[in-house]
């Protein structure tokens, strides 16, 4: 087949949880605004495979991200995939400290959803069948040729595509960052995390957990019952050395070392799934844009999941990037300008900067055994038990609601 050359106004390389969002929510707003927007969306694997980005995890979607789904027009595609996460409970293994998150304290039905990638990608893929934007899948970004008022991505098969803006949405290794040669900074936490499903003998009831142990802290998400029994996703925290061992465990043995680092708040565990590993590390771009480029979710920055904000913080970048193309498409100004640019950086830099910034703080703080900040720490978990307004902030950015307004008001200045 002869090499074919496609002009758009926005390409999108990666097009798993992010870039399809991404996709979708700009058609949405084209045929909302009735301003006609060629998009190109680039993605290596198709959804199902084992190295997409759309694999066999799961994922929290926080209360607030829902809402933006929701207003791009994608929630409801998705929701009947979703298990709601109704209460978080935090604790410090061996330690007093703990504390509970109730979604009814909020008056909320609750405080997110849980959703399997892989389900998500078949969905969201089946979605971007349905619209005008040029899918190339499976298909490699090779090179980049960058001229003032735009970029030539030439594919691997030699397929070329012009595009006025470039969006790179392909993660932790992003290929376009290393092609444009932009500097990243990458702190090591010297963890890797065992990520595998795990059923229980007790019905979760919506309950997630976070649990800090002395070698690092186990996330338990709710998951939809499977053959009847309920399903939680982990992700395992601890030192590099010992994931290994843990790995080549038997799944009784599995087991049995997660009973004992847990203990039984979630029931017993009786199965395991498939078992992966990857090395946990903080890596970020202080500057996540370009000449006519801008970055997002973990092509910019790359968090613990400890707290499962990765994909809420990549949603806020979408969230960012819409507010401030929304009055460009309206004057049918230029898509990848420098005013466009700078207006992304601009309302993103606080919400990136503090949300990075607090993830490394609890992630080394809560691994640290120092007796005095043992004693603070725990004490600060009892004082959001003991005195509830303390709360609210703390739930506030759980449910993905900071860093949202910013974006907004510089659209509304413009």
């Amino acid at each position: 087949m002869n090499p074919q050359s496609t002009e758009v106004d926005i390409a999108i390389v990666g097009g798993a949880m992010v870039g399809a969002s991404l996709a979708l929510a700009l058609s949405n707003l084209s045929r909302t605004l009735q301003r006609p927007l060629k998009l190109a969306l680039i993605e290596a694997h198709e959804p199902g495979q084992g190295q997409s980005g759309f694999d066999a995890r799961a994922i929290a979607v926080a209360h607030g991200s829902r809402h933006a789904l929701q207003q791009m027009g994608i929630w409801p595609k998705l929701a009947n995939l979703g298990t709601p996460i109704r209460d978080i409970h935090v604790s410090d293994r061996g330690h007093f400290g703990m504390t509970e998150i109730n979604s009814s304290s909020f008056d909320l039905d609750a405080l997110g959803e849980v959703v399997e990638l892989e389900r998500v990608g078949q969905v969201l893929f089946a979605a971007l069948a349905k619209t005008d934007i040029a899918v190339f899948c499976p298909s490699q970004l090779a090179s980049i040729d960058s001229e003032v008022q735009g970029h030539t991505l030439t594919l691997n098969n030699g397929n070329k595509i012009y595009c006025k803006l470039l969006v790179a949405a392909d993660g932790a290794n992003s290929k376009v960052r290393q092609l444009q040669q932009q500097p990243q900074q990458i702190s090591a936490f010297g963890q890797s995390a065992i990520i595998a499903n795990v059923a229980s003998n007790r019905p979760h009831q919506g309950m997630a957990w976070e649990r800090f142990t002395e070698h690092g802290p186990i996330a338990l998400l709710p998951m939809a019952d499977s053959n009847g029994k309920p399903r939680l996703s982990l992700v395992w925290a601890m030192p590099e050395a010992a994931i290994t061992e843990r790995l080549t465990l038997t799944d009784s043995d599995f087991l049995e070392a997660l009973q004992q680092a847990f203990g039984n708040r979630a029931g017993q565990f009786t199965a395991v799934g498939s078992r992966y590993s990857y090395p946990l590390a903080l890596s970020y771009m202080s500057r996540p844009a370009f000449h006519r480029t801008v970055y997002l979710g973990n092509a910019a920055q790359t968090l613990h999941p400890i707290a499962g904000q990765g994909f809420n913080l990549g949603l806020r970048d979408i969230s960012g990037l819409l507010a401030v193309l929304k009055p460009v498409l309206q004057q049918y100004g230029d898509v990848g300008s420098v005013s466009v640019i700078h207006d992304y950086l601009a309302c993103r830099e606080t919400d990136r900067r503090q949300t990075i910034n607090s993830i490394e703080f609890l992630v080394r703080g809560f691994s640290n055994q120092y007796w005095p900040l043992v004693v603070g720490r725990n004490l600060g978990l009892r004082l959001l038990s003991w005195i509830p307004p303390l709360k609210v902030p703390v739930a506030h950015r759980a449910m993905g609601w900071h860093g949202r307004d910013t974006c907004n008001a510089l659209a509304r200045s413009r």
